[in-house]
């Protein structure tokens, strides 16, 4: 129970609650379209501020609006950091209310002044990995204040603190979670942690001030999937808002339902938070929510009022975020040297990275990779050529990038030309609704051409198809607007063109996601591969029939353990399919239609070298079926992992890829989809060629473009000298 020192509130009777019933709640106003996900709250009596994520390329980062409008929600200010998901607001910190986000582009959490939005101090606590939910939360015994950061099947619980206008987000510990969290809320009543998936299933554990690992329970199940959950901050009790869909429930802290507020359009709802205190407009305060409708994504508030009255909910407006104990009962001390709790008896629990009696000394984890020198609490300092995770990944430059094209880019592929390894082709794709199609670029990066086709995710090319009495080159890709297989011709000269049946339908009730090609050299038949974010894949084989492309399905399996895929490429000499799942592992299968062998797992997140999200696959060839590399793109790190194609698949190294100042090209981050060969392609590249998909393409004169851009990068680059003997510099996949 909460102590009743931590505010002064004022409570509107009700009428018991109605579990069960439904009652309107009409949306009092919306902003202009926007790329938001989740809503926070800046409490202020004079100009209450609604905050919105903006996940924009060229927008990204937050903006704020004025919550207290009716019909619109005005605007006041938009700060662009980069691509931007998560964003909460504490209080109090060293007598500031501030704004927390963590961008995309680099990890980095940046601080904001509450109502201004001046950035407060640099960039701090960089924390690589794919963030997917962050909550605050005040101890209601101590006064210090928490962020929970959640990711994939992890989490993070960070201490805030500041002095004289200095902060800092000191990581307390990291965990592992049962699900990925896409939302979450605390309970200041119950002292604990609300944080669901992408089902029906709502988890918690306690808040506490300690270093020992959370202990989940399943708090319960909601009717629907839930896109976001919010606290509502009662006297003796809190409410727990559900959304899901375009309903927004509301449960006591013991998961009884209490009744539902449905949003009066056809709309859903993310991101939920609460505004309790009461305004002009909103006299019994506001939920605010993120928007998504066929008009787009925006942010919205409604009033809680009416809807509260209808389902006997008492409203509690007198809540204040600031209000702290009136006599805290700190567990963090000199005794500890601050870097740590005080435990009964004396002792200490120290936070992560710190260590001794008195948590005076600190360590770095994996004692920095063996790549740099400890500096601080898991803070390395990195040799040169040694970056990412604790000075674990080599670093790499870009030495080309593509021209922009299209918004939002994905998977290349690289075309070997028949007649000149100089003139090859990159075609890239582009999977959102503007600029949906392929491009073609040349080993300079500049676009030769694109050709429009429906949201084409992963592209993959197939050498010396046998169409009727004659052979050609065809690229292939699962196209998301219609769930269909696109195909197109590749002619001689790098330049793409339409072929009769380069639609190709998949099955009923089937939304494509990811794809890859597979030539059997058993059969010598053309296989297409598919697959759903359900982890379903179907096998089709290809042929021409009736002077066109036909297709039929052979073969369907679930891809890993379940978890959502994406990425693939065969090894057609040994007749395998490699999988990625995004947020557990890579996968080694047998691409024949008939086959029956179990999946090997070739590597696992946690296991000490792998990071979700795994995107991207692509293989490199070597002179024999038993050399070269597999490479996989890890989007929360924005790093590739490389492994021997050999079994069992020995993992090789990680790199990532820095900017290049000297040509102004700017780092790749969050990456997606990548390829790569190991032919020589001409004085361009000598050693192979490694393209890859950058979220943020981040502009020499600053900013962020809205179009996407590829980097382009020397596979010796990367192997090195002695690694790049298991390649085949002179390899012709028409020769295969």
């Amino acid at each position: 129970m909460r102590s009743s020192r931590l505010l002064a509130t004022s409570l509107v009777a009700a009428a018991p609650a109605v579990a069960g019933l439904e009652v309107d709640l009409p949306i009092a106003a919306r902003s202009d379209v926007v790329e938001t996900d989740f809503t926070a709250v800046v409490y202020n009596d004079a100009h209450p501020v609604l905050v919105g994520n903006d996940g924009g390329a060229s927008t990204g980062g937050f903006r704020l609006f004025d919550l207290d409008n009716t019909t619109s929600l005005s605007e006041t200010n938009h700060q662009t950091p980069g691509r931007t998901k998560l964003v909460t607001t504490v209080y109090g910190i060293d007598e500031k209310d501030l704004i927390v986000t963590i961008a995309q582009p680099d990890s980095y959490f940046r601080l904001y002044e509450a109502t201004t939005a001046e950035q407060v101090g640099e960039p701090i606590a960089r924390t690589l990995g794919d963030w997917s939910a962050l909550c605050a939360w005040r101890s209601q015994s101590s006064g210090e204040q928490y962020l929970y950061l959640f990711g994939k099947h992890e989490a993070v619980q960070f201490l805030m603190r500041g002095s004289n206008g200095t902060f800092e987000l000191v990581e307390i510990q990291t965990f592992a979670t049962p699900v990925e969290a896409s939302s979450c809320a605390v309970s200041l009543s119950e002292q604990s942690v609300y944080f669901s998936g992408d089902d029906s299933t709502v988890y918690t554990f306690e808040a506490a001030e300690n270093t020992v690992v959370p202990q989940f329970d399943v708090l319960g199940k909601a009717d629907d999937d839930v896109t976001g959950l919010a606290a509502y901050i009662g006297n003796d009790s809190d409410y727990l808002f559900v959304a899901q869909d375009n309903v927004i429930a509301v449960y006591n802290t013991s998961f009884a339902l209490l009744g539902s507020m449905k949003l009066t359009e056809d709309i859903e709802v993310d991101g939920p938070s609460v505004y309790q205190a009461p305004t002009q407009n909103y006299p019994a305060g506001a939920v605010t929510y993120a928007i998504k409708s066929d008009a787009g994504k925006a942010a919205g508030v409604s009033s809680l009022d009416a809807a509260f009255t209808a389902l006997g909910l008492e409203s509690n407006t007198a809540y204040d975020p600031r209000q702290k104990p009136s006599t805290p009962a700190t567990l963090i001390g000199a005794e500890c040297g601050f870097n740590g709790f005080s435990q009964d008896g004396g002792a200490c629990s120290c936070f992560a990275g710190f260590e001794g009696a008195n948590c005076a000394d600190f360590t770095c984890r994996n004692d920095c990779s063996a790549h740099g020198t400890c500096i601080g609490a898991n803070t390395c300092q990195c040799d040169e050529g040694w970056g990412g995770l604790y000075c674990a990944f080599k670093v790499v430059e870009a030495v080309a990038e593509t021209d922009v094209n299209g918004a939002d880019g994905d998977d290349p592929a690289i075309w070997i030309s028949p007649t000149d390894k100089s003139q090859s082709r990159i075609i890239t794709t582009t999977k959102s609704e503007v600029g949906a199609g392929f491009a073609v670029f040349d080993l300079s990066g500049k676009k030769l051409q694109t050709i429009e086709a429906g949201e084409p995710n992963n592209v993959d090319v197939i050498y010396n198809f046998q169409a009727g009495n004659r052979t050609t080159d065809l690229i292939y890709a699962a196209c998301r607007a219609d769930n269909t297989l696109c195909l197109f011709e590749m002619t001689a000269n790098g330049t793409l063109q339409s072929i009769a049946g380069g639609t190709q339908p998949t099955k009923d009730d089937y939304d494509v996601y990811g794809s890859c090609v597979y030539h059997s050299r058993k059969s010598g038949k053309q296989y297409l591969f598919a697959n759903a974010k359900t982890a379903e894949y179907l096998q089709f084989e290809l042929t021409w029939v009736d002077d066109a492309l036909q297709t039929s399905l052979v073969r369907n399996f679930t891809g890993g353990s379940g978890g959502q895929v994406e990425g693939c490429v065969s090894d057609e000499a040994n007749g395998w399919v490699i999988i990625g799942e995004e947020p557990h592992a890579l996968w080694r299968y047998g691409a024949e239609p008939d086959d029956a062998s179990e999946p090997f797992l070739i590597g696992e997140v946690g296991d000490g070298h792998m990071f979700a999200d795994n995107e991207g696959v692509t293989l490199v060839e070597g002179p024999s079926a038993d050399q070269g590399f597999i490479l996989i793109s890890q989007q929360g790190v924005s790093a590739y992992n490389v492994y021997r194609r050999a079994a069992p698949h020995e993992y090789v190294e990680t790199f990532t890829i820095a900017e290049n100042l000297e040509k102004g090209i700017d780092a790749v981050s969050n990456t997606d989809g990548i390829t790569a060969v190991g032919a020589a392609l001409g004085d361009a590249f000598p050693s192979g060629l490694i393209v890859v998909h950058d979220d943020a393409n981040q502009l020499p004169e600053g900013g962020t473009s809205d179009q996407a851009s590829f980097k382009l990068v020397s596979l010796g680059d990367v192997l090195g000298d002695a690694l790049m003997q298991e390649v085949d510099t002179n390899w012709d996949p028409r020769a295969s």
